[in-house]
């Protein structure tokens, strides 16, 4: 029975993968010896690899450690390329998996190919479910499909999901992760953002805790409620997400589950993505930082601030084709939008690196905070 799958026996656990700053022109790959190695790349684009003595250069002073997570790997053939060559190009620097979408095969073995850290982006809300059991579920709706991003919520409210059928489907998913990748995500999130969700939460935080993953989202962005530009409709959205997932530090904290300092992506998606508005996000998790230092009574003077962890949520690709894709109903508008392939340009623009630098902002992935 799907819902008492226990942690997958042998699988291994996330191995810790190397960071990288984007310093010089260069993208450096951090180790904790003292060598990093510099990748940077020919006129034909072809990777040139040199050591270099870390004490030797003049780094900038770390002030963030930034995950940047690509989300809804294994969606399609063409947004799985354009993540790939998002990473490559350093625009990203972790990815979140949908194992229950067409391409989630091809892109678990990109992941192995290309050494991305990799976690799970479990859905409830969008496509058929892993669990072979649930295939009449509270889950479902009559076409056998989940309910949709407002339609899970809505269920959910009316009191008609069964908590137990939401377990079975996590623990698959999980099982299915393994399956794919051979190892237990470095950590898991929800689709739409589905885990922070009243009832949700509680048993979202269990199997976590019962899989001993010890990272997920907690999606509240500083500065939220100052962007104007947002329409309503979305507004009002985001808002919500930010109430439920404030309602949510509690659960994880109790489950012994983690997040980063501060959640960035709600405001910079699709055309909202452009460099200045990047900058401004991040400008916000800057100050959290003076912010954070200054209540752990640390005067945040030259080198004495630890540095911050930050998540930033993306979804760069290649626009899905019609008809290919999706998690079982095909691809949706989201998927096929321009949008995404502007935030795959936004994500690589070289002005965006040379701000890292400035700032002293390294990009890790979980595995590495």
């Amino acid at each position: 029975d799907a819902s008492h799958l226990s942690p997958v026996e042998g699988a291994q656990t996330p191995e810790k993968e190397v960071g990288s700053l984007v310093y010089e022109g260069c993208s450096v790959r951090t180790r904790e010896d003292s060598v990093a190695t510099v990748l940077d790349k020919d006129a034909n684009g072809t990777n040139l690899a040199m050591k270099w003595q870390r004490h030797g250069v003049k780094m900038p002073q770390l002030k963030v450690k930034l995950v940047i997570t690509g989300d809804d790997f294994g969606y399609c053939d063409r947004r799985n390329r354009g993540i790939v060559d998002c990473f490559q190009a350093g625009g990203i620097s972790n990815v979140s998996l949908l194992v229950n979408a067409a391409s989630a095969e091809n892109a678990a073995e990109l992941a192995k190919r290309h050494r991305i850290p990799i976690g799970l982006h479990a859905n409830l809300s969008e496509g058929a479910p892993v669990c072979q059991e649930l295939k009449t579920s509270s889950l479902l709706n009559k076409d056998g499909f989940f309910h949709g991003k407002m339609g899970f919520r809505q269920v959910l409210q009316s009191g008609q999901m069964n908590m137990a059928e939401v377990e079975a489907e996590l623990r698959a998913q999980i099982k299915r992760f393994c399956e794919l990748t051979g190892r237990l995500p470095s950590h898991m999130d929800g689709h739409q953002h589905v885990h922070v969700l009243p009832e949700v939460r509680e048993v979202f935080a269990q199997v976590l805790s019962d899989f001993g993953i010890s990272y997920t989202r907690v999606p509240v962005e500083p500065g939220l409620h100052s962007c104007t530009f947002l329409p309503p409709h979305l507004q009002d959205f985001y808002l919500q997400v930010e109430k439920d997932a404030l309602q949510s530090v509690e659960v994880f904290h109790r489950y012994g589950i983690r997040w980063p300092d501060v959640y960035l992506g709600l405001s910079t998606m699709g055309q909202n993505m452009s460099i200045s508005n990047l900058q401004r996000a991040l400008s916000f998790a800057l100050q959290a930082r003076t912010s954070i230092a200054a209540q752990a009574g640390d005067l945040c003077g030259p080198g004495l601030c630890q540095p911050i962890t930050v998540e930033l949520m993306v979804h760069p690709g290649y626009p899905s084709h019609p008809l290919q894709g999706g998690c079982g109903e095909g691809p949706d508008d989201f998927s096929q939008s321009s949008d995404r392939l502007h935030e795959l340009n936004m994500l690589r623009d070289p002005v965006l690196h040379s701000y890292y630098k400035q700032q002293g902002i390294l990009l890790c992935a979980f595995s590495d905070l």
